[in-house]
């Protein structure tokens, strides 16, 4: 009976010195992987928890009073005549009557008297004896046609005089916003008022320049 034996093939040196090199690859590729991981941040407790249990605790506790030492009762010989003396002069102390002061007479106070608040107050122009009069509606814009709102912006001085004025929204017309300036810088104002004094303060004053209605 005759066995036959299988002999493989001779692996050449390159190859395995290959596969060496590549296993060798592969486990420094690992490590490197892994050397390169963030590290896991500690994760810090930033709370503070107090509750009212812990409060009570936290107060100091009153330490008990150390007893008193014991004194020791002495007899005492009072029919010797110093102490004899002591005692009389002591009892005649005692038996002087007690003349207390006279109280105080009280002193009264006057209530004090709530002041009145303070009320502050914007700039007004309609005031009937300011006499303010109306803007003129010019005639080149009554021929054309022309109407529109204007809102100048006024300095009321703290005397009440027209300060600066300027147009803060124009009717669209010029001549309208010019018409409104001109006659509001002549205005008279009663000032603004803050914590009771007199202030200087910038104020809205709306015109309307209507064919139907001519008003302020």
């Amino acid at each position: 009976m005759s066995s036959s034996i299988t002999v493989l093939p001779a692996i050449p040196l390159r190859e395995r010195v290959s596969v060496v090199v590549l296993v060798l690859l592969v486990h420094a590729g690992l490590v490197f992987v892994w050397m390169m991981q963030p590290a896991q941040p500690k994760l810090a407790v930033n709370e503070m928890s107090v509750s009212v249990a812990m409060q009570q605790a936290a107060v100091i506790q009153p330490q008990a009073e150390p007893p008193l030492p014991k004194v020791q009762a002495k007899t005492v010989r009072t029919d010797t005549p110093v102490i004899r003396r002591v005692v009389n002069e002591a009892a005649d102390d005692v038996a002087q009557p007690v003349v207390s002061a006279p109280p105080a007479p009280a002193v009264t106070t006057p209530a004090t008297v709530a002041a009145a608040p303070v009320v502050d107050s914007e700039p007004d122009y309609k005031a009937s004896y300011l006499n303010n009069p109306r803007p003129a509606y010019p005639m080149v814009a009554r021929r054309m046609g022309w109407q529109g709102r204007v809102i100048l912006n006024v300095e009321v001085l703290s005397e009440g005089a027209c300060g600066a004025v300027n147009v803060l929204h124009s009717s669209g017309h010029e001549v309208l916003d010019n018409a409104a300036m001109n006659t509001v810088k002549s205005w008279r104002f009663v000032p603004a008022s803050h914590a009771g004094r007199v202030v200087t303060q910038w104020f809205k004053v709306p015109i309307v320049f209507s064919l139907e209605d001519n008003a302020v």
